[in-house]
C-alpha cells in the first residue's frame, strides 16, 4: 500500500490525473519504525480519499524524500518545489520538523506537520506553517492540570501543598514540554522545588537523583525521549528513591517500549499523550467515530495490529488536510490551502482522534490547532495500559496514587 501512494515519488512523473504532495519522513534511520507508522497513517488517509474520488477529481500521490537530518531538509525541500506540489506533510520528528518547515516554507510550500510537538515549529510566526496534533504546550499543560486536579485529590493534599521536581532533556522538544508544564503547575500554585536538565545522547543520572533526593518531592515529571526515558526510570528504581506519582509529559512513557523494557517498573507511571487506540469512543461525534473505524480496520488489515499513537497521528492530520482543507481550497496552490486551513473550524470530537481543528492566528502560536487532542494514560499492569482523563476519553480510573 505505501508503495503504490508512493508511486511517483523523488522526481518521477504522476499520471494527468494525479494530486502530488510532498513527504518528509526519515524513514531509514533510528526513527524508522515510528516515522514509517506515522507516513502509513497518512498514506491510509490518502488511500481512503481516493477510494471516494480524491481531492477535486484528483488522485493522491505522495513525492516522498527520506530525510535523515536537519541538513537534508533544505535540498528535499528544493527538489519537492521543482516537482511543484502545493504542501509538504511529515516529519515525526521534532528535531527535523523545525528546520523542515522553514525550508519548505522558504520555498514557497505549505508545510504540514503530521507529529512533531516542539513549541518552536508553529512558535516562528510563518504563515504556511501548520499542525493539527497537540504541541508541548498541550502536553505539558495537561500534565500540569492532571497533577493539580487529580494528583493532589488522591494525595488528600491541595494543589499548593504539592512539591514538584522537574526532569528535562536538554532539547526543544523535551524543553517545550517542560516550560508549560512548569507554568502550569505555577498558575495552580504548586512548589516547584527543583529541576534537572540533563543531556539526552549522555544522561549522567547521579546529579539527578542526588538532586531530587535533596528535594524530596511529592511528584516527578520527567519530559525526556524514549531511551532516556527508560534509562532514568531505571536509574531512580534502582536508586530506592520514592514520589507519590510519577508523570512522563513527552509521550516517551506512552510508547510499548516503556512498558516491555520495565516491566514491573512501569507500573504506575502516567503519560501524557495525544490519544492512543483503545481510547473512549464516546469522544468522537458519529462521522468520526465511523471514520476512525474505517482507519482500525484498514490498518489492522495491512499491518496485522492495531493502529499506533503515531499511525493515528499521521491519519488524523493527513486527513484533515486532504478532506477539510484541499477539498475546499481555491485555487489549489500553497496560498489557496492556506487560506481554507485558516478558515477550519471544526468542534472537539469531529476528528477521529477525538480533536476539532482552529488554527491559531497568534503570531506565537501561528498555525498550531487551538483544539488538539490531548489525554494522560497510565501503565496498569505489566505492559497493560488504560486511558485515564480527561474523562471523556477515559477507559479506566486512576489507581497506584500514591504509588507503593
Amino acid at each position: 500500500m505505501l508503495a503504490s501512494l508512493t508511486a511517483g515519488a523523488c522526481g518521477a512523473v504522476a499520471p494527468a490525473a494525479s494530486l502530488r504532495i510532498g513527504a518528509m519522513f526519515p524513514l531509514e534511520g533510528s526513527a524508522r519504525t515510528l516515522a514509517a507508522d506515522e507516513f502509513r497513517g497518512a498514506a491510509v488517509a490518502a488511500e481512503l480519499i481516493n477510494a471516494a474520488g480524491g481531492v477535486a477529481g484528483k488522485q493522491v500521490v505522495f513525492d516522498v524524500r527520506d530525510v535523515e537530518s536537519a541538513s537534508q531538509t533544505q535540498s528535499a525541500a528544493a527538489s519537492l518545489e521543482h516537482d511543484g506540489v502545493p504542501v509538504v506533510v511529515g516529519t515525526y520528528s521534532s528535531a527535523l520538523s523545525i528546520p523542515a518547515a522553514t525550508a519548505v516554507a522558504a520555498h514557497g510550500m505549505v508545510y504540514w506537520e503530521t507529529g512533531a510537538v516542539a513549541d518552536q515549529l508553529t512558535g516562528m510566526g510563518l504563515p504556511l506553517v501548520f499542525r493539527v496534533g497537540a504541541d508541548g504546550a498541550d502536553l505539558g499543560a495537561n500534565s500540569a492540570q492532571f497533577v493539580a486536579e487529580q494528583v493532589a485529590s488522591r494525595l488528600q493534599m491541595e494543589a499548593n501543598a504539592l512539591r514538584v521536581f522537574l526532569v528535562t532533556a536538554n532539547d526543544a522538544y523535551a524543553h517545550s514540554v517542560a516550560d508549560a508544564a512548569r507554568a502550569g503547575l505555577g498558575a495552580q500554585g504548586s512548589q516547584i522545588v527543583g529541576e534537572s536538565v540533563y543531556d539526552p545522547y549522555a544522561p549522567q543520572w547521579s546529579p539527578v537523583l542526588a538532586a531530587i533526593e535533596s528535594a524530596q518531592p511529592d511528584v516527578i515529571v520527567l519530559s525526556s525521549h524514549i531511551p532516556d526515558g527508560i534509562a532514568f526510570r531505571r536509574a531512580f528504581v534502582a536508586a530506592h528513591l520514592h514520589v507519590k506519582a510519577f508523570i512522563g509529559s513527552t509521550m516517551a512513557q506512552c510508547l510499548p517500549d516503556f512498558g516491555d523494557a520495565l516491566g514491573p517498573d512501569a507500573v504506575g507511571v502516567f503519560a501524557s499523550d495525544r490519544p492512543p487506540h483503545g481510547f473512549n469512543a464516546r469522544a468522537l461525534q458519529g462521522a468520526a467515530r465511523a471514520l476512525y473505524g474505517q482507519f482500525a480496520a484498514k490498518w489492522q488489515k495491512e499491518t496485522g495490529r492495531q493502529p499506533s499513537e503515531e499511525g493515528i497521528s499521521g491519519f488524523t492530520a493527513t486527513w484533515v488536510l486532504l478532506h477539510d482543507v484541499m477539498q475546499h481550497a481555491a485555487p489549489l496552490t500553497p496560498h489557496g490551502i492556506a487560506s481554507s486551513a485558516r478558515a477550519l473550524d471544526l468542534p472537539t470530537g469531529a476528528l477521529p482522534n477525538g480533536g476539532g481543528v482552529r488554527f491559531s492566528t497568534s503570531p506565537g502560536r501561528l498555525g498550531q490547532n487551538l483544539r488538539a487532542a490531548a489525554v494522560i494514560w497510565q501503565w496498569q499492569g505489566v505492559r497493560q495500559h488504560a486511558v485515564v482523563w480527561p474523562a471523556v476519553y477515559a477507559t479506566a480510573s486512576v489507581k497506584f496514587v500514591p504509588l507503593p
